[in-house]
Formats: C-alpha cells, structure tokens, sequence
C-alpha cells in the first residue's frame, strides 16, 4: 500500500530522545489528508477529510469565476486545510459512460495538477442525490461530502 512502510511487527523504532520505544513501524501508516472537489459549471462543492477516519466534513462552496481563479482559491485552501491530494468527482452517466460533462472535469482536472498536489477521479454519480436525501443545506458541499466518505471507504476495502 502507498505510504506505507514495510516491515516485520517485531520491528520497532527507538525513540532515541526520550528513550521509550515507539509503535511497530507496520503500524505507522501515514494519514492522507483529502480535499474534495465536485465541479459545476457555476460553482464547486468542497468537502475536507482524510484516510484515518474515514470522515469528511463539507467547506463553504466556490463560486466559479474563471479557472485560473478556481484554482487559485483551491489551492489557497489546499494549503491552509493542510491538503496532500485532491479527489474530484467525475460524472459518469447512469451506463456508467463518460459524457461532455466528464470531459469538462477532465480537463479541469488536469489543469489542477498545476497546483503540485496528487489529483484522482472518482465516480460521482448520485452523490447530488443523496446530499438532497440528506437534507444538506450546500447541495455542492454535501455531494462534495458524500464523494469524499465513498473515496475513503474505498481505499479502506
């Protein structure tokens, strides 16, 4: 697995500066902090979380201006949320074929590498719908949410 280090369970790390031993290095897995992104073509739903709980929380929705300044405000957040990836949605048709909205997002998600931080895209389909079934407030946040939660229940399979 990614981030991870191998070693034995008998391994351990000595912690040289205060004299205790630390956990078994195949216990120190490094926690991947995600940033969620489901993009319109009027607004981008945010979402925040990472892999060790398996939780996301919604941010306030960007309203889109241009790309230059989408991303800009995404990577001011990136940064101030402490972000290592980017996770954005990709919107696959009910067949599960990608349509002239996927090829939007894929272009927006390439553009996004600019900002040096891992990019993955992630079927999104039903993500609005169960963020209405929810009874979230930001439909944009809430898909963005939900992305986010199904993303990390999926590495955690």
């Amino acid at each position: 697995m990614a981030g991870m280090v191998a070693a034995s369970s008998r391994s351990r790390l000595a912690d040289h500066d205060r004299g205790r031993v630390a956990a078994p290095v195949s216990e120190l897995a490094l926690t991947v902090r995600y940033l969620a992104l489901d993009v319109g073509d009027r607004r981008i739903g945010l979402a925040v979380g990472d892999d060790a709980h398996g939780l996301s929380r919604p941010l306030p929705t960007l309203v889109r201006r241009s790309v230059v300044k989408d991303l800009a405000e995404i990577e001011r957040i990136a940064r101030e949320e402490s972000v290592d990836a980017l996770v954005i949605g990709l919107p696959l048709t009910l067949a599960g074929d990608e349509g002239h909205q996927a090829e939007r997002v894929r272009r927006f998600a390439t553009a996004s590498e600019k900002l040096g931080l891992p990019v993955r895209l992630y079927d999104e389909r039903h993500t609005s719908t169960e963020a209405e079934l929810r009874g979230a407030r930001d439909l944009d946040a809430g898909a963005a949410t939900i992305l986010l939660e199904d993303f990390l229940a999926q590495r955690a399979r």
